[in-house]
């Protein structure tokens, strides 16, 4: 089934000189770029796409609180918070801020399958849980809680459409075609 996908190079991974690597296992995968721009987003643009809900919110404080819990950590002391929707609150807003100001490569890929071989070649948006060979597994070791603790967003290089609609809300956000 040929798709197309978004793939994001992400300003970690641009600074750090990786986005020929990131490119090269993508069209190796047999993946071709469509479309390809840099570009540095406004805050507002970021906001786009990033829409949340409540239940978005909810989850990654959720997922937070589980985090601290395993560490034997203080959510207060590590994020500022112990309520699960400010937590996700706070967290999109590192995304933000994140994305904000910052060179970030757009890249449309497509191909057979292109949504699920993006995710696979990306590996887990969590590098620390990330399988080597895969893009995060191989050049990223955050977690969350290390990142969140430092009242930032997890820097984990790039970022892939997560079905095949999130695809083509954010092509649409990212292209004007």
């Amino acid at each position: 089934m040929l798709q197309r996908t978004l793939v994001l190079i992400k300003p970690d991974a641009f600074n750090r000189g990786l986005s020929g690597e990131i490119i090269r296992r993508f069209e190796r995968a047999g993946l071709r770029i469509a479309n390809i721009k840099m570009v540095i987003p406004t805050r507002e643009f970021a906001m786009k796409h990033y829409p949340v809900t409540d239940e978005w919110y909810l989850k990654v404080g959720n997922n937070t609180i589980e985090d601290c819990k395993k560490y034997n950590l203080d959510p207060k002391e590590v994020i500022g918070s112990d309520d699960p929707m400010e937590m996700g609150k706070l967290i999109h807003n590192w995304n933000v801020d994140f994305f904000t100001g910052a060179k970030i490569i757009a890249i449309i890929f497509e191909g057979v399958h292109a949504v699920e071989a993006s995710r696979k070649i990306a590996g887990a948006t969590l590098p620390l849980l990330a399988a080597p060979g895969t893009i995060r597994g191989d050049f990223s070791t955050a977690s969350a809680l290390s990142e969140n603790s430092q009242k930032r967003t997890i820097n984990n290089l790039i970022h892939t459409s997560g079905d095949e609609e999130e695809a083509k809300r954010e092509i649409a956000l990212w292209f004007n075609e």
